[in-house]
């Protein structure tokens, strides 16, 4: 037979000019894939046709690109997050208030009078043997109902901030996690934090009185506000906001720069919650180390104490002055304890719990 009648493979089907123009399957002809109409092509032999269906304009790495937006992380429904957040928040601070407890007493603890707690072991000591083991979680009211909507509020924020951020895989860059994470930061030292932070801040330094005055929760805030307005309730709110931004752009940072190295090229990668409780963990301890003095300065302008300073950076001024630099990290250890444990628990929790909600909730 002669090669003009020999029959051409899919792979050599040759095309008209016609059909070059508008597009052909053939992989001579690659770079022309393009949804267009069913076009002519011979094969079988001359004169004959076929009709071939293009295919979607998709090259490989498009195709990864789709598959990994499928597969990868899904963002999550600012209700969810708000949900999730406040339910994490609040079985967390039952588990690690002690912490926050001892860490509150040692840096209202001036050298100056002189100090009264030798330590950590110290102070728990003394505690529990003043008021009890129910002394160790004298607050908590405070800080539980705080603890749900600032939650909510941080991982509700972070997700609105966050979501028109992510590429199509879901994969959040990180100096949009350090941004975001700083928005979260704000927006909760300003809705819960400050005045949730004040009021526990008042009934701890209450608690060391000869004569303690607030006899629970809604008794102090009434106290509080009957004494110095609704403006008591936001005092140290300029370290209030440094304090909570900068915990927040930090701790979302690490978490994410963390996450992305795990996870690599592969964004559906799943995380064991272990895995989570420890990056969790990692991102804690940064933002102690990192802003410690801004939670000693905060603690002192929400104090019983605090009419002595003038603002913030007086009363940052007068400890360096009076007390040395190392007053700055003051209840460093019970705060890193604390704090570690608290950003493991949180994420974790907030993580699984979106999990449950993507379940039974459907927001698509």
């Amino acid at each position: 037979m002669s090669s003009l009648y020999k029959p051409f493979s899919v792979s050599e089907w040759p095309c008209k000019d016609a059909v070059l123009k508008r597009g052909c399957t053939s992989q001579q002809h690659p770079a022309a894939l393009t949804r267009i109409p069913s076009a002519p092509c011979y094969g079988a032999g001359w004169g004959s046709t076929r009709t071939f269906t293009p295919v979607p304009n998709i090259y490989p790495g498009q195709r990864n690109l789709a598959a990994a937006a499928i597969g990868g992380r899904r963002n999550t429904h600012p209700w969810k997050a708000i949900l999730a957040g406040g339910i994490a928040g609040g079985i967390e601070i039952c588990i690690t208030f002690p912490t926050e407890y001892v860490k509150t007493q040692l840096q209202l603890d001036e050298r100056a009078n002189p100090p009264r707690y030798r330590g950590i072991g110290d102070c728990v000591k003394l505690t529990v043997q003043d008021h009890g083991l129910r002394g160790l979680y004298r607050g908590l009211s405070s800080l539980l109902y705080g603890s749900i909507p600032k939650s909510a509020v941080r991982f509700g924020m972070f997700e609105v901030l966050s979501n028109p951020m992510r590429d199509a895989t879901g994969r959040l860059d990180n100096k949009g996690s350090l941004l975001c994470g700083l928005g979260a930061g704000i927006a909760e030292a300003v809705l819960v934090v400050c005045p949730m932070e004040t009021v526990k801040v008042k009934f701890i330094h209450d608690q060391c009185s000869l004569r303690p005055r607030y006899r629970g929760f809604f008794h102090g805030v009434r106290e509080i506000i009957r004494d110095q307005g609704f403006r008591g309730t936001y005092q140290g709110l300029t370290a209030t906001l440094l304090k909570q931004g900068s915990n927040q752009a930090i701790r979302f940072y690490v978490m994410n720069l963390l996450r992305n190295w795990y996870k690599g090229d592969d964004p559906a990668r799943d995380m064991h919650p272990l895995v989570t409780a420890l990056f969790g963990a990692t991102a804690g301890a940064a933002s102690v180390f990192g802003n410690t003095p801004l939670d000693v300065v905060k603690t002192r302008m929400q104090g019983l104490e605090a009419h002595r300073y003038k603002s913030t950076m007086d009363c940052a001024f007068q400890i360096l002055k009076n007390e040395g630099p190392q007053a700055f990290y003051k209840g460093t250890v019970p705060r890193l304890g604390r704090v570690c444990l608290d950003v493991a628990i949180v994420f974790v929790l907030y993580e699984e719990i979106v999990k449950l909600l993507n379940n039974i909730w459907r927001t698509d």
